[in-house]
């Protein structure tokens, strides 16, 4: 299954699409596309091609990044953090400020922060979302590695490091 969420708050319309004609394109019956699209408006892109709910507990999406082949989400840390937890591929795509997205770029700058991490794959575009997409897919299921996208039992090295300077140091 590919699980698909853009956080509660506000519809990312642009992702939602993306995924929607992804999946018009792309028929693979043996691939289930699931998304929580936040509270939508009236004029919000609805897909057609996956099945959808404007909001999910949070033991439901618990359970859909869980089952999960790959996660594609907004560069929301809720998402991408639990993502993580679960060790799941996850595409993120920022939502942005000047295509009336946001009310700024945090988005944006979080994915720059993040797309370097082994696991998480930055797209700005569909275009960019369905090359990401399809090259997923031709990895066998539960391939990845115990190391790909995990979040660590401990902090960095670095953390530690620090915090006993200041501990120590002053």
């Amino acid at each position: 299954m590919i699980f698909l969420t853009v956080g509660t708050q506000l519809p990312f319309d642009r992702l939602a699409r993306a995924m929607d004609d992804w999946c018009a394109q792309n028929a693979h019956p043996e691939i289930q596309v699931f998304g929580q699209l936040g509270h939508l408006n009236g004029d919000s892109y609805r897909p057609r091609h996956f099945e959808w709910a404007e909001k999910i507990s949070p033991d439901t999406f618990n359970s859909r990044v869980q089952e999960a082949r790959v996660v594609v989400g907004h560069a929301g840390m809720g998402s991408i953090i639990t993502a993580m937890s679960f060790r799941k591929p996850t595409v993120i795509m920022p939502r942005r400020a000047h295509l009336g997205e946001h009310r700024n770029d945090h988005q944006y700058a979080t994915m720059a922060r993040f797309k370097s991490r082994s696991g998480i794959f930055a797209v700005e575009d569909s275009a960019a979302l369905a090359q990401q997409l399809d090259q997923l897919l031709t990895i066998p299921d539960g391939a990845t590695t115990e190391a790909d996208n995990g979040v660590a039992p401990f902090a960095e090295e670095r953390l530690i490091q620090r915090l006993s300077a200041f501990i120590h140091n002053g």
